[in-house]
This record gives C-alpha cells, structure tokens and sequence, in this order.
C-alpha cells in the first residue's frame, strides 16, 4: 500500500528569493535523509513581478554554497488551485501570509502558517527579504534549519499513517 504525498507550498512576495530558497533547503533535506518520495514540494509568489524568472542570483550564490541548486526553478504566482492542492502552505513573512489569507477560501485556511513557525523559538516570526538588504546566507541558513525541523516533524507523523 502505497502512502499518499504530503504537498508543501513555500511562498513569498515575488518567488525568486526566500521561496526558492526554502524549496531548494527542504529538497535537499529530503535527499540528505532519503524521503523524496514521501513529499511533493514547489514554491510561488503572492506576486506577478517576475513570473518565469530563475530565482535570483544572489540567492542561487548562497545556495550553491551549501551544494543546493537553484536554477531549475523558475517563479510562478500563487494559483486558486494550489490551495486546494497543497496540505500545507508556508508563508515567509506576516506580510505574505496576510496575503494568502486574504485569497484563499476559508475551508482551507488551516494550511497556511509562517515558515519559521517550525523552529520552537521562532514562532511569529517572518525570515527578512533580502532582496534589497542582502542576508541572502543567513536567509539560506534560517530556511534551511526551518526546513530540517519541518521536515522531521512531518516524517514522524508520516508514519503515523
């Protein structure tokens, strides 16, 4: 009997910084630990900006620092859809997570949540855009310890199923 996927949306406003980033940190903690196939993930922005863009470059520099690739990814806008889709939808600031609270339909509203909510400490807190501000290593470590709680948490309960 095969275990159905669990589905994670990482989004931020513009989805060439922060959200590829977590997608690019969850990926490569999946590989780390050999659960690929446990988990579907993507990554969105609540933002049209740069629809098709690769993430940004600075961010793909951090990235690569830790042997993580960002270059497939390409940025999209958060569809209707994906709230259906998704089982959980991760947003990266309280400004993005207002957002998606503001589209999407009330019976799935129990998915969103901020990404650093996964780190005991950090409940409420929003991981900084370093879009203007730079940060773009510290913003990979944040997502990426963000991501190795998160997924610990959802393997232990994957198999509870």
């Amino acid at each position: 009997m095969s275990k159905e996927k669990t589905k994670i949306l990482f989004v931020c406003m513009g989805n060439i910084c922060r959200s590829p980033t977590a997608e690019g940190a969850f990926h490569s903690q999946m590989q780390k630990y050999g659960v690929q196939d446990l988990f579907e993930i993507d990554s969105a922005g609540t933002h049209a900006y740069h629809i098709g863009e690769q993430p940004d470059s600075r961010s793909q520099v951090a990235a690569y620092k830790y042997n993580v690739d960002l270059s497939s990814q390409r940025a999209r806008q958060v569809h209707e859809s994906d709230f259906y889709h998704y089982d959980y939808i991760f947003a990266m600031d309280a400004s993005n997570l207002v957002d998606l609270q503001d589209i999407c339909p009330s019976e799935h509203q129990h998915k969103l949540a901020l990404m650093l909510d996964n780190i005991p400490q950090n409940k409420g807190k929003g991981v900084p855009d370093p879009y203007f501000e730079g940060r773009f290593d510290d913003v990979f470590e944040m997502l990426n310890r963000a991501s190795g709680f998160l997924l610990d948490k959802l393997v232990k309960k994957h198999k509870t199923y």
